[in-house]
């Protein structure tokens, strides 16, 4: 399973960036992304109805993960690994890491340097 992240969605629906390509071909064979995401997604859209619209129309081509018990456990643990180490990634991202680790998806991301610090998370970069 393939997980958009917040960041390259973004710059989907801006028609810019590294990762263009990429999701719009993944969105023919089943991109997923997380609630998380999508709640990102949905409070930056707020005040424009074009991008609102934009943002309703990206998410019902995908699959949106909920964040089920053990998704936050595992999320619970990350963040807590991840701030022993004085290298926390902050409650969104350890919530769609956890999300994706117990998934074993793949999850694409600009964001590597938060990333990249959580045992188990594979990560994609891009193919454009």
């Amino acid at each position: 399973m393939i997980v958009a992240d917040t960041d390259v969605l973004i710059d989907f629906l801006r028609g810019e960036g590294p990762h263009v390509k990429r999701v719009a071909l993944e969105l023919e064979h089943g991109l997923a992304t997380t609630v998380v995401t999508a709640f990102e997604l949905w409070s930056g859209s707020v005040g424009s109805s074009r991008r609102e619209k934009a943002v309703g129309t990206l998410l019902e081509a995908m699959t949106v993960l909920p964040l089920e018990a053990e998704d936050a456990r595992r999320a619970a643990d990350v963040r807590r690994h991840l701030e022993r180490e004085g290298r926390s990634i902050g409650m969104a991202d350890s919530l769609i890491a956890g999300i994706c680790v117990r998934r074993r998806a793949v999850l694409i991301t600009r964001n590597r340097s938060h990333f990249e610090r959580v045992p188990e998370l594979k990560l994609s970069m891009a193919k454009d």
